[in-house]
């Protein structure tokens, strides 16, 4: 199936003419038929009024007795980064100070810039680092930017700055930032990028200095994924540590000490940290012997920090899994840890107290919490971990929308709603259900279903099921207004598979789909997708696929290898050459997932998932929609490309849509937002339904 000459190498070119020709020919297209119906207008439109809705939560963090937010709606389609104070924050319409106007800035500046965040200054919170994005690329610039004048300093008035790259500035204090970055070649003509686009050196970097004068903290190998460094701002525990990203799942971290000396932290390279105060948390993905202890993966452990590095290994574990439970997080609050544990991809949630001194081995208390939905997402998180033990907790569900509250994890009280979104559709005669499906290999693979629950069980329904499985990302329930008035209010019925090569399980769930068993991911879904059949619920010409990413993969091989499941294929900001895509944006930092396709044994395995090399034009596909964005700059265009040229050229039925903005998330505002979805939702609705 392996292609000695790629016909349609030139699509690679990201910006060259003859590709953005091609480009433009295929929009047109697309624009002049699908989005051209009254049907495709009236779809976007609701999705945007969803997106641009004044009734959405304004989801907050608190700093310095502010919250802060970032808001986009019809006015202000760039948006508003702001904040306003818990007391007004609980009003009907609070009082917003509004800190910088991204669209004023774009019109200023003639740049479509998009918000990618803000880092304040502790203690005193009067600055802070801004990212912004040209189009949504992963590739920002930061600015210093000033709370109290509502300004940016310049670097010609001393302000911190750094041009446009892959990388971020870092606080250490008023005058000192770490920044990693690209710095062009360094002394000895090395590029300070690794092979995946991202920094290799981390500085320290002093107000005044330009890059060439900071100081090397670290510097990493032309063969690691991304080295960062961070300060760690909690009184009386404060520390600076470098994070050393080998590749994903495999990275080192080290303290900084006197003179920039570096301390390994010594766990195992799979393993993730999280140090707080005295403690220091370890959360395992494979098995680790420690002298005559053998901890789980996916067991989460808990040391005293200062004990730890004086040599003591003498663990408490604060979390075991099990056959049906993973760990799907752990916060700080000033007092108390939170775990939030998944169990049969339902959450749970626990209270642990610490122990009243530092020893280790000493029992943490764990108390229940109250108030998780049977068939739903809760998250939990610290309002301010420094000084309070409150937690925000937003719940949801695929038919209830978010409800934030907040509660004192110290009352143990009822959660005190604070914002409720919007009902933006009829969920009136839906229901939620969770079923299993059963893998080729027998695995017992979850999915849940949304659907009328009057629908005549005869395999009519047109059926959108979506999917990801990779990087230990799970899926779990959440509202869609565009979802609804979209999907569910015309009939359809949705389901999400929770595959292997995602994280419901934990890490041997993940684990379990890598590389040369990629396969079984696959096999999962397809799965999932047999099941719904059976249950009468769609039948194959009734049922589409939707996934992006990691999930355009996924559905790129639900189309080449199973093109007799499906009815119609979504594929978006998708993987789908899996020969070229270490070579192609940061594909070289997923190599630990897919495989190392240049290592030609290897390549064996990888070349069964990779659409663009499976694709047979003798083989009947359903229609599939492409869709990507020219500012990705993290999974490359021609992916998406190359296989629709491919596909078109053999006469397939294909549909194609660039968005020229939008970075991997494929749309850089609401209103690009919504048209992308409704493409997705009409073609789907159109060769689904009514067949």
């Amino acid at each position: 199936m392996t292609q000695e000459v790629d016909t349609y190498a030139w699509l690679e070119e990201v910006t060259g003419e003859r590709a953005l020709d091609w480009v433009r020919e295929r929009n047109e297209e697309t624009t002049g038929t699908l989005g051209a119906s009254a049907a495709f207008t009236k779809t976007a439109e609701n999705i945007l009024a969803v997106l641009d809705s004044d009734a959405k939560i304004p989801m907050v963090s608190q700093a310095d007795g502010y919250y802060y937010n970032f808001w986009r709606d019809s006015q202000h389609k760039r948006g508003l980064w702001r904040r306003t104070t818990p007391e007004q924050y609980e009003l009907a319409e609070p009082q917003w100070e509004i800190l910088l106007d991204v669209d004023a800035l774009c019109e200023a500046e003639d740049v479509n810039w998009v918000f990618h965040g803000a880092s304040l200054l502790r203690p005193d919170f009067t600055r802070a680092l801004i990212d912004l994005s040209r189009g949504g690329s992963d590739a920002d610039e930061t600015r210093e930017f000033d709370l109290t004048t509502k300004s940016f300093i310049t670097p010609q008035e001393g302000g911190f700055y750094r041009p446009e790259s892959k990388g971020a500035l870092s606080w250490i204090d008023r005058d000192t930032v770490y920044v990693f970055t690209d710095f062009g070649p360094d002394a000895s003509g090395q590029s300070t990028l690794t092979p995946s686009g991202y920094p290799r050196v981390v500085k320290r970097l002093q107000r005044g200095q330009s890059f060439d004068e900071a100081t090397v903290v670290y510097a990493g190998t032309d063969q690691d994924m991304y080295i960062s460094a961070s300060h760690h701002f909690m009184p009386g525990f404060e520390r600076d540590f470098v994070s050393r990203s080998i590749a994903f799942y495999n990275s080192e971290t080290y303290l900084v000490g006197d003179g920039d000396q570096l301390t390994k932290i010594d766990v195992p390279n799979s393993a993730e940290i999280g140090v707080s105060r005295q403690w220091m948390l370890v959360e395992l993905r494979d098995d680790w012997a420690v002298e005559s202890v053998v901890y789980p993966s996916g067991a989460l452990l808990v040391i005293n920090f200062d004990a730890f590095l004086a040599g003591d290994r003498e663990f408490t574990t604060l979390f075991t899994p099990s056959a049906t439970t993973s760990l799907a997080g752990a916060s700080w609050t000033r007092d108390y840890l939170v775990l939030n544990v998944l169990n049969d991809v339902k959450n749970e949630l626990f209270r642990l107290t610490p122990p009243a001194g530092d020893t280790n081995g000493d029992v943490w208390e764990s108390t229940p919490l109250a108030g998780v939905p049977a068939l739903g997402t809760t998250s939990v998180g610290a309002v301010d971990r420094i000084d309070s033990n409150d937690i925000w907790v937003v719940t949801t569900d695929y038919l209830t929308p978010s409800t934030l509250a907040i509660a004192d994890l110290a009352a143990l009280g009822t959660p005190r709603v604070l914002k409720t979104m919007p009902t933006f559709f009829d969920s009136e005669g839906l229901v939620i259900e969770q079923h299993f499906a059963t893998s080729d290999d027998g695995t017992r693979v979850p999915y849940f279903l949304v659907r009328r629950s009057d629908i005549a069980l005869d395999g009519t329904t047109p059926t959108l099921l979506y999917g990801y499985g990779g990087f230990e990302i799970s899926l779990t329930p959440g509202y869609s207004g565009g979802l609804g008035t979209a999907w569910l209010e015309q009939g359809g019925a949705y389901a999400v598979a929770n595959i292997r090569g995602g994280g419901e399980y934990g890490p041997a769930w993940h684990q379990a789909a890598l590389t040369k068993n990629r396969h079984k991911a696959y096999e999962d879904f397809s799965s999932v997708a047999k099941d719904l059949i059976a249950r009468g619920v769609t039948s194959p010409k009734h049922l589409g696929v939707q996934g992006g990413s990691n999930g355009g993969l996924l559905t790129g091989n639900m189309l080449t290898q199973y093109p007799d499941l499906f009815g119609a294929v979504v594929i978006q900001v998708p993987l789908l050459d899996m020969k070229r895509y270490s070579h192609l944006l940061a594909g070289a930092s997923w190599m630990a997932e897919y495989g190392d396709p240049d290592d030609p044994q290897q390549w064996e395995f990888i070349k069964m998932f990779s659409p663009y090399h499976l694709f047979d034009a003798d083989t009947e596909y359903p229609p599939v929609l492409f869709t990507t964005s020219t500012r990705d700059d993290r999974v490359h265009p021609a992916h998406a490309r190359k296989l629709a040229a491919k596909m078109i050229a053999a006469g397939k039925d294909v549909t194609y849509y660039e968005n020229i903005e939008g970075g991997h998330g494929g749309a850089a505002d609401n209103k690009q937002s919504a048209f992308m979805s409704a493409l997705a939702y009409r073609f789907l609705w159109e060769r689904l339904a009514g067949k």
